[in-house]
């Protein structure tokens, strides 16, 4: 599969407060995960897909959480990429700490700057798929925060862009 190019995405989604009842507890931590198996899959209705790690963090929240969010980096992006495919990484709010974000109106999730475009999603079903988890998700909300340059690849083994 490594001869097959993919765009580059980083899913975001916030975990839910400690105390959904108590709007004076602390809200949960925003998780990052970048992925290159990312489609669209239906336009009426619009869902799309991303395929997930079974047993990851994002698998794990996304089971909790039904809404999230897709930036579509831009390939002046790749620090961001690389950030979030670490193996044993450090915390996620560190992760975040210094790039640039909104947060989205209806998932409150992450969406990140200079992205090429945004998406907001909730889950409408999820499929295990060997060891994957198949999120597809409905798009609640899209945006196009950035015109500027192409998109993020992944061929090969390593991270490229269109030119």
């Amino acid at each position: 599969m490594s001869r097959l190019a993919a765009g580059v995405v980083l899913v975001t989604a916030r975990e839910a407060s400690l105390d959904a009842d108590d709007p004076s507890a602390p809200v949960g931590e925003d998780v990052g995960m970048t992925a290159t198996a990312f489609v669209s899959v239906s336009l009426d209705p619009p869902l799309v897909m991303v395929s997930l790690r079974e047993g990851s963090r994002m698998d794990d929240l996304l089971a909790e959480q039904p809404l999230w969010a897709v930036s579509v980096l831009a390939e002046s992006q790749r620090h961001i990429a690389g950030r979030f495919a670490m193996k044993g990484r450090i915390s996620d709010r560190l992760l975040f700490e210094d790039i640039p974000y909104t947060r989205g109106a209806e998932s409150g999730a992450p969406l990140i700057g200079g992205a090429l475009s945004t998406l907001e999603c909730r889950t409408e079903q999820t499929v295990r798929a060997g060891d994957h988890t198949l999120v597809i998700g409905r798009v609640l909300t899209a945006s196009l925060p950035s015109g500027d340059g192409g998109p993020l690849l992944y061929f090969r083994g390593r991270y490229r862009h269109l030119g």
